[in-house]
């Protein structure tokens, strides 16, 4: 009974006092949600990866809804199963994401993971806000579990991010991080919707190459039409083989030449150098997978996320890398 000293933060994220929490569910408002592992599926049935369904008992097809990706759900849920551990890079990615954000001011606030995967982000800011509210809808939810063990602040929720169930502005921030251009919709129109949820957003997305050169574009093209090919494969055995390949083949191999490069300043001309030198052999082969076993891939540029402005009184694009994480602030 995890939740048993938490009730009074649920009832305030789904704005209701009609709440009842018993073994294995949580109902609120005469809905009933499984409590698994101590993460609470807000997802619908027709949602659930099959090893839930079979764990759950749940029975006849799973006709879901038109604008959710099965697929996504599934690579993700076995990337993250199979890439679960924190590792020591990710200290540095969090404080490369979190540059735009005055960490100690959070003391106080209620922060959203949206899209939290093995919750490696949530894992470094557990210390730094009063609750963490972690959403995810693959299996990954429950392996954010087991690594934020040590983190009493935490409620954890499996869950659709375009209909959670929560009141309006139930967050103080909301960060999402590499989440929204995997979705079947536009990653903008979601940024734009998800102000409902938090005053502040702190959002990545895929860049769109607009700040290199042009042969950037040009790999770009090449792999993703690989790209295309390689995420309809679901053989275990294939995606470990071939995340090996991309790592000791192409990804190494430019990191290599681009530590050659270095000295003559020439290394930023050089692809993925920036993203993975100095970063172990897992690191870089976790990222192979994930953008190899991928369907859906949006890009944007710098103009585009500026034009949030239509929405957002304020957005704030951080000029360091990764490109281009940004935050969004309402009144």
């Amino acid at each position: 009974m995890y939740y048993r000293d938490k009730l009074a933060t649920l009832s305030d994220l789904f704005g209701s006092t009609n709440l009842h929490l018993e073994p294995g569910r949580l109902t609120v408002d005469g809905r009933t949600y499984p409590v698994v592992d101590d993460v609470i599926v807000l997802l619908d049935p027709s949602q659930y990866p099959p090893r839930l369904r079979q764990r759950l008992a749940v029975s006849g097809p799973a006709a879901v809804a038109s604008d959710f990706a099965e697929d996504i759900q599934f690579t993700f849920g076995e990337e993250w199963q199979r890439f679960s551990e924190i590792l020591p890079e990710h200290r540095q990615e969090f404080l490369q994401y979190f540059d735009l954000l005055d960490l100690p001011a959070l003391s106080g606030a209620r922060v959203c993971d949206l899209g939290c995967g093995i919750g490696r982000w949530s894992y470094f800011l557990s210390g730094h806000c009063r609750e963490l509210v972690l959403v995810d809808f693959s299996e990954a939810i429950f392996v954010a579990r087991r690594n934020l063990a040590h983190a009493r602040n935490g409620l954890f929720f499996m869950a659709d991010l375009r209909r959670l169930p929560f009141r309006a502005r139930f967050a103080d921030l909301l960060f999402c991080l590499g989440v929204l251009h995997h979705l079947p919709v536009s990653a903008l129109d979601e940024v734009r919707s998800l102000q409902r949820y938090a005053r502040r957003l702190l959002i990545y997305l895929y860049y769109a190459l607009d700040n290199r050169p042009r042969h950037y574009r040009l790999l770009l093209a090449l792999v993703t039409g690989l790209r295309r090919r390689t995420a309809a494969v679901r053989n275990p055995a294939f995606r470990s083989a071939f995340s090996w390949l991309g790592t000791l083949g192409l990804y190494l191999p430019l990191v290599g030449l681009g530590s050659l490069l270095r000295p003559f300043g020439l290394a930023r001309h050089v692809p993925l150098y920036d993203s993975y030198h100095g970063k172990g052999l897992r690191r870089i082969r976790q990222d192979v997978y994930d953008r190899f076993f991928t369907r859906i891939e949006q890009r944007y540029s710098r103009q585009h996320i500026l034009s949030l402005a239509d929405t957002f009184p304020k957005v704030t694009v951080s000029e360091r890398w990764p490109y281009w994480h940004f935050l969004c602030e309402s009144e």
